[in-house]
Parts: C-alpha cells; sequence; structure tokens
C-alpha cells in the first residue's frame, strides 16, 4: 500500500475545497505537490503555465471569471518574486487567491541556492496571510486557515510548504485527538445588510435628489435589475467604473458609459450636473471625474467598510452586499423620477454616441483601432468571456465595445499590469470550455508574454467543446504602448514588428490579419467562425488620439474666475442641459 504524503494530503484539500485546477510552474522545490497533482486524475488539474507571472494572472483571473478561489504554485527565489504582479492584482481588485510556493533548503547550515525571505516578500501582496507549513498534522489546518481568509478578506494569502514537509508521510490523523487541530471547508460568508437607521437616512437623501447619478461598480454584480430600477424610481442616469461595465447592459438609454480617463464625455458631464451621488460597489480611481466635493449629497454601498469614503466624501455609507442593500432601498425610496433630468442625461448619451461612431468611422492610416472594436460590439456572442489588457486598447474597449447582459469581462483594473488578458482568457476558458472567450491585446503585451501562451493555448484547445479563443492584437508598432495621436515615430525608436497570425498558424491555430478597414468586419465574421482558437492581427494607426474627456467642471470655481475659459466650460454646461446659476455652479 502506498503511503500518504503531505503533497497527496495538500490534493486532497484542494479537492474538498472545490479547486478545480492548479495554475503553476513546475521547479525542485514543488516537485512533489505536482507529481501528486499529475496523479490526482484531473482534480484538481495541474495547469503550467509559460511563466510563474502568467500563472498568477491565471489565478486571479479564475477568480475573476469565476468567483472562486484561484490556486496557483510556484518555487522559491525568482520563481516567487514572479508571483508578485498576478498577486498584487488580486489585491487591489479584491479577488481571493491562495499562492502555494515550494521552499527547499538542503545546504549543510540550512541554506539554500535560490533563498529568498518568503515571508519578507509576500508581506504586502499577502499581507492578510503568509505562514509556513510547520509539521505534517498542521497542514490540514493551515490550508483551510489559507482559503478561509482568501475568501473571508477577498485577498490573496500565501502559504510555504518546504519540500521535506511536502514529502513527510502522513499519519492517519484522528480528528480532534490532542494536538491535531480538526479540519473542514469554511461556510458560505455571511449576508450583510447595513443598519435600519442607515437605510432610512440613504432613502431620505436619495428621496430628496433632483438629479441623480449612480455609478456603478464591479461589487453590483448580480444587482442590475436592482440598480435599473432603482433608477428609474428616481430618474437617475448611470455611469460605470471600468471594472464595473459589465454589470449593466449598456445600450440602456440612460447609460452613459465609463466614467474616467478612459470613459466618455457623458459619464464625465453626469458628474457634472447631478447633486445627489450613489456609489455601488466602486472604488474608481479617477477621482477627478467625480462631483466637486460639496456639490451633490452622497450614499455608498460597499460590502468592504475599508473602501466607504476612499474616493469620494460620503454622506451616508451603507456597509452591505449591494443586491441586498439595494432591495432595502428600493422598499424605502419614493416613486419621483425627474423626466427632466433623465430627458437631459438620455440627450447627453445620445450625443456621446453619435461621435462615438464618428471616432469609428474617421480615417486612419491604415485601420481606425476604435473600427477594430466598433465591428466587435456588433457581433461580439451572446455568451461568453471577454479579457481585456493594458494601453490604449483599454481605451477603446471602454468606449466602443458594448457587452450584452450576460458577457463577463475582465481586466487588470487597478494595478493596470500589462501582460493579463490572454493569462485571463486562458483561465476563463479553461473554466467554460463551452463558451467562447476573447482576449484583446496590444502588440506590447502580447510581446510581453502572449506568443509563449499561446502555445498553453495550442496545448488545451482540442479539449474545449467550444473551441473559440480569439485574440484581438492591435498591431501599431508603438513601443510606448499607449498610441495617443503622435506623430510617426523613428523606425529606430518602434516596436520590432512581429507576424502574430503567422506565429498562431505555425502553432497550429488559426490567423487573421487585416489592414483594410473595409474588411475588418469581414475579418471578425471568419475569427469567430473558426474551428479552433484565433488569432486575429489589425495593423492599426498609432496617431489615432486617446482623447481622454476633459473632467466635468472640476474646479469649476476657479475656472470660472478665468474669464473667456469661464465662459467656455458655462456654455458646455447649458448646451448639455445642465442647469446653472448666475455664480456658474450647477
Amino acid at each position: 500500500m502506498t503511503e500518504r504524503t503531505v503533497a497527496d494530503l495538500v490534493v486532497e484539500r484542494l479537492r474538498a475545497w472545490r479547486v478545480p485546477r492548479v495554475f503553476g510552474y513546475p521547479g525542485e522545490a514543488v516537485a512533489p505537490l505536482v507529481e501528486a497533482l499529475d496523479a490526482s486524475g484531473g482534480d484538481p488539474a495541474f495547469v503550467p503555465a509559460r511563466h510563474e507571472e502568467t500563472a498568477s494572472y491565471m489565478a486571479t483571473g479564475h477568480a475573476k471569471f469565476t468567483g472562486g478561489i484561484g490556486v496557483c504554485l510556484a518555487t522559491q527565489g525568482p520563481s516567487a518574486v514572479q508571483l508578485l504582479n498576478g498577486l498584487y492584482d488580486a489585491k487591489l481588485d479584491s479577488k481571493p487567491v491562495v499562492a502555494i510556493v515550494g521552499e527547499d533548503i538542503t545546504g549543510p547550515l540550512g541554506g539554500a541556492h535560490q533563498e529568498i525571505g518568503l515571508s519578507r516578500l509576500f508581506a504586502d501582496a499577502c499581507n492578510q496571510f503568509v505562514r509556513y507549513g510547520r509539521t505534517p498534522d498542521g497542514v490540514p489546518a493551515l490550508l483551510d486557515q489559507a482559503f478561509r481568509t482568501a475568501a473571508a478578506t477577498r485577498s490573496p494569502v500565501c502559504v510555504v510548504l518546504p519540500r521535506q514537509l511536502q514529502e513527510a508521510v502522513v499519519p492517519d490523523l484522528q480528528a480532534y485527538a490532542a494536538g491535531v487541530l480538526a479540519a473542514t471547508p469554511g461556510e458560505p460568508l455571511a449576508r450583510v445588510l447595513p443598519h435600519e437607521v442607515d437605510l432610512d437616512a440613504a432613502a431620505q437623501v436619495l428621496g430628496n435628489g433632483r438629479r441623480t447619478a449612480i455609478l456603478v461598480g464591479q461589487g453590483g454584480r448580480g444587482a442590475a435589475d436592482e440598480i435599473v430600477a432603482l433608477a428609474d424610481r428616481l430618474g437617475a442616469g448611470i455611469a460605470a467604473s471600468l471594472l464595473g461595465k459589465p454589470v449593466l447592459d449598456e445600450r440602456l438609454p440612460f447609460h452613459a458609459g465609463v466614467l474616467g480617463e478612459v470613459g466618455t464625455p457623458a459619464a464625465a458631464e453626469l458628474m457634472g450636473g447631478c447633486d445627489t451621488l450613489l456609489l455601488v460597489g466602486t472604488n474608481n480611481p479617477w477621482t477627478d471625474y467625480f462631483p466637486m466635493p460639496g456639490q451633490v449629497r452622497a450614499v455608498q454601498i460597499d460590502i468592504d467598510g475599508r473602501r466607504i469614503g476612499n474616493r469620494y466624501p460620503v454622506d451616508v455609507p451603507l456597509v452591505g452586499d449591494a443586491q441586498e442593500t439595494l432591495r432595502a432601498l428600493l422598499a424605502r425610496v419614493p416613486d419621483r423620477p425627474n423626466a427632466r433630468w433623465r430627458e437631459t442625461v438620455q440627450g447627453s448619451v445620445d450625443r456621446w454616441r453619435a461621435e462615438r461612431a464618428d471616432r469609428a468611422g474617421a480615417p486612419a492610416q491604415p485601420v481606425n483601432p476604435q473600427l477594430v472594436l466598433q465591428e466587435l460590439s456588433a457581433r461580439v456572442p451572446r455568451r461568453g468571456a471577454v479579457a481585456v489588457d493594458v494601453g490604449s486598447v483599454i481605451y477603446w474597449y471602454a468606449r466602443h465595445l458594448e457587452l450584452p447582459p450576460g458577457v463577463n469581462a475582465q481586466l487588470c483594473g487597478t494595478l493596470g499590469s500589462m501582460g493579463c488578458a490572454l493569462p485571463y482568457a486562458v483561465s476563463a476558458k479553461l473554466a467554460a470550455p463551452d463558451q467562447p472567450v476573447i482576449a484583446l491585446l496590444g502588440d506590447g503585451a502580447m510581446q510581453l508574454n502572449g506568443l509563449a501562451e499561446l502555445v498553453t493555448v495550442a496545448h488545451h484547445w482540442r479539449e474545449w467543446r467550444d473551441p473559440r479563443l480569439v485574440v484581438l492584437v492591435l498591431n501599431n508598432r508603438d513601443r510606448s504602448g499607449m498610441g495617443g495621436g503622435r506623430a510617426p515615430m523613428d523606425p529606430t525608436h518602434r516596436r520590432p514588428d512581429v507576424p502574430y497570425a503567422g506565429w498562431a498558424r505555425l502553432l497550429g491555430l488559426h490567423g487573421v490579419r487585416v489592414d483594410r478597414p473595409e474588411l475588418v468586419g469581414a475579418a471578425w465574421d471568419e475569427a469567430l467562425a473558426a474551428d479552433r482558437p484565433c488569432v486575429l492581427e489589425a495593423v492599426v494607426d498609432p496617431a489615432v488620439r486617446l482623447a481622454p474627456p476633459e473632467p466635468a467642471f472640476a474646479d469649476l470655481r476657479e475656472v470660472f474666475a478665468q474669464g473667456d475659459a469661464a465662459r467656455r466650460v458655462r456654455d458646455r454646461m447649458l448646451a448639455a442641459g445642465v442647469p446653472v446659476d448666475s455664480d456658474g455652479l450647477v
């Protein structure tokens, strides 16, 4: 009879926590764990990435797309260092991830060739929980505590398991025996609702507002019906944070789009014209686009009380689950919609949508990147997932891709680290192999790690019931990664060109290259109809301006003291239908 080792015990605990797969990079210090995973029959499966960083992105992507706990695996030293990007992504976007790190200390003095102080290394990224495994009988409780902490705090945690411990034989553990901790998976998170007095105060603020705006973040997921119902009851306009973009149907006539530097003028105008603001599950960092302090009365809903008032002064804080809290507010807020304000918002949205079409149709050399996303918007599958990278592509995604209800989209929203989209797409596809996935990248991200991770795609795609994974590469040859309307650069300062579609074909995937605007729609049709994953390489113009919207009436009192500038802002406000008094204030 084969003896059970701690590595086998770890696999059992992962199975107890319903972990479907572990993303990692093999090495000597985790060899026993990898062997145990390989012997597990795919429950859980071990998914080797091309690099430790992409393994950590895959684990975070799994948490983002599924709502479960992502798990990544690496060895000590440089391998552990490479995990940090994905773990910081999980920390800043509040996603649960468990990093398991192997350590091999075999020197005569207890040292190791690649030794790094792991407790210090992970102390910030995994500040909620960094622990070492010490004894075989303590490992089950250690892992359970790690998983509970990750779930309860919505954050990454780290468990370090020395190789010698992984190889140790496990005695028969008797629950509750002396010195042995019983290990059990955690219970579901508790229902969290604000106090009644706070709900009453929030309902009064919202009910007294004349021009209400609702800003929706990722914390609003699952509460779309309640958000729309409350907006209709108040006659409110809606904007979304970048992470909150998939929460609502963006085709709603009063949905102004994404707020912030990558967002829309309509969202900025919504913030400039409102007198009441409801923040739902958002930690939007672009505070320059928020209303001026003192302009509005604000209510904020968030499951994490530490985020209340973090971005904007709040009159009534509501710590609770968004859906449950909104239902409680709907029972209290009077049905008194402001039709005039709603019409003003819808007029602003209509103007933006016409401008958006004009921007996408503007000539470029050779292809306008905005057109590429606009054409996808008409073709994006009604189910599935979208993974978005960092760079100029995020501007075009935020403004030009309207997501159908039910399509999950994820990005490295707060950390803003390049190279996340293709690892995210792999994790999304492995989690739902019967649904299409689209990854949106620039050529910088593709060269950073995308070319390598296409090998992972080529290795797995035959296992998928729906083989469609379309990787859009916006090839603008701009080394800065942001485009932005600059004049064409000297060839010595441009990013080396790579045949991205050709590389896909070399790997046995499909590849399409488009460099003519009239063929962009057909290129998307071919990519989405392919019988295998496809790289769609669009050769786009780096001179197309990013054109961030002007923050609506930011520092308004100072601006109104500046003569011509004051008159220009006032004219914009009046043109937008925003009421302005004799002092120029909303």
